[in-house]
């Protein structure tokens, strides 16, 4: 993307938008083998200005891919820790006394970043798990009645292991509706895990890639995101879509007005990321697990045997919904 065309303040054509965006994908694909669903996701959901949950079992990337997308835009990143014993104070920043000057000032928390890092976000308490509520719809930290602007873009991306729930706290509702997508890595197949083995024997990979587009660069291509086409048709089709898990009878908690807001912005995104200047229905159907997925609740009855683990009953009945719902035909300009 040109320099030039960053300066004069122009929207940036889906094209180039296109390009910056498979350089951070190469870039990214460096450190993590065989995950293209998920890097394209987690791409998607920056470009998208949204924040993106990573649950997965310990050991298959998610942190990994979290430090690759962040070190592969020149902005600023911060890495919180979540344990059982971290206060909000830790994440927003604090109010404290300077002796010489005899008044208060405020010390930034680590969320005063354009790119967040949350791992493991559930070992932390709800006190400190609701400091970021704020923070992540409003973009803005008040501390002692005083607001503080966060910085642009901002991004959180969190971790967290689902199986292991022994010195855990479950994210609520309301927080897991503030995340846009969340995805799972998964285990590499057996090529992508022979490929690690040679790669990874005595250096890490993360430490030899670098910022491949610029802050300035990367809220252009949000822009242009933005910026991208989507019929009344396909607006029609994604409440549609989420009107319908509301109803549905396998789930006791549809997804909410957030979730269709933010099921439009990530297939702009993606549309984007495609080289088109129009969302597809294909964008939406592609989306919605990972936008949906988190905010829906299944009823025990749908549960039955995935009480352990309730994400494939619910990728099913989203896939089911998407299948149920007239697809529209007209869609481009």
């Amino acid at each position: 993307m040109s320099s030039s065309r960053l300066a004069d303040g122009s929207i940036p054509a889906v094209a180039e938008i296109q390009t910056a965006a498979a350089r951070i994908i190469r870039n990214v694909e460096k450190v993590i083998d065989g995950k293209s669903a998920a890097v394209h996701t987690a791409l998607t959901v920056l470009l998208a200005g949204g924040h993106l949950l990573i649950e997965d079992v310990p050991g298959v990337g998610k942190t990994m891919l979290a430090k690759a997308l962040a070190a592969s835009v020149d902005c600023s990143v911060s890495r919180i820790q979540f344990t059982p014993d971290l206060l909000p104070s830790d994440v927003t920043g604090v109010s404290m006394f300077n002796q010489a000057e005899r008044r208060f000032e405020f010390k930034r928390g680590a969320v005063f970043a354009n790119i967040v890092i949350g791992d493991e976000i559930n070992r932390a308490s709800p006190k400190t798990q609701s400091a970021l509520l704020e923070c992540m719809e409003e973009r803005q930290v008040t501390i002692d009645g005083v607001t503080y602007p966060l910085g642009s873009p901002f991004t959180v991306v969190a971790t967290q292991n689902p199986i292991e729930m022994e010195g855990t706290y479950a994210l609520p509702e309301a927080q897991r509706d503030r995340f846009m997508a969340r995805i799972s890595m998964g285990y590499p197949d057996t090529s992508s895990e022979l490929a690690m083995l040679d790669s990874r024997d005595t250096t890490s990979p993360l430490s030899e890639i670098g910022a491949v587009v610029s802050v300035e660069e990367l809220k252009a291509m949000m822009v242009g995101a933005r910026n991208v086409f989507a019929s009344s048709a396909v607006k029609e089709y994604v409440v549609a879509v989420v009107r319908a898990t509301r109803d549905d009878r396998d789930l006791r908690l549809g997804a909410s007005p957030r979730a269709t807001l933010q099921l439009i912005r990530a297939a702009k995104a993606q549309a984007a990321l495609h080289g088109r200047d129009y969302v597809l229905p294909d964008d939406i159907d592609s989306l919605a697990v990972a936008v949906l997925g988190h905010r829906l609740m299944p009823t025990s009855r749908a549960v039955g045997h995935h009480r352990q683990d309730s994400a494939p009953i619910i990728e099913e009945i989203v896939l089911r919904i998407l299948a149920a719902t007239p697809v529209p035909v007209s869609v481009a300009r």
